[in-house]
């Protein structure tokens, strides 16, 4: 029986990346990280794995890529099933878990962003912007642990 071999094109500062790291830890998948330099050349391996975005992560399961972070979380769950699921088996609360990984992606990591590349009022702007959407998210969260309820997943 052939070794599977999994590897993680990662960059150490991507949330989207920690998604990733954070459910082959989870799962206890071994696997290889190869730290892409995003700002001063991305590897070729990277640009033939993800021709469209060429962003990390990308998982190679066995020389196959997977991209984007929410796809490579499930096919991750999916592969390694025999433990724990990480993901909801309840597909209305899958679909909401879903929705505030999105949310994340798409209000917190750019309002994030604005402040990080914004200098004067637009910085002051793009600060209160990105309290507001805490704020949401706090409301959203109310008393539970995790955004799916009170468990993991």
């Amino acid at each position: 029986m052939s070794k599977v071999e999994v590897v993680l094109l990662d960059c150490w500062a991507s949330p989207f990346c920690m998604r990733a790291k954070i459910a082959l830890e989870e799962k206890g998948v071994q696997h290889e990280r190869r730290e892409e330099n995003l700002f001063g050349g991305k590897s070729e391996l990277l640009l033939k794995s993800n021709p469209i975005h060429q962003k990390v992560p990308v998982l190679l399961h066995n020389g196959k890529p997977i991209s984007e972070s929410t796809t490579v979380v499930g096919y991750i769950d999916e592969v390694w099933s025999s433990s724990t699921p990480l993901l909801r088996t309840c597909p209305y609360e899958r679909a909401q878990a879903q929705f505030w990984a999105d949310f994340f992606g798409k209000k917190v990591f750019e309002a994030g962003r604005e402040i990080w590349t914004s200098e004067g009022e637009a910085k002051e702007v793009a600060k209160k912007d990105f309290l507001e959407i805490l704020t949401q998210l706090e409301g959203a969260l109310g008393d539970k642990s995790f955004y799916g309820g009170h468990a993991f997943g």
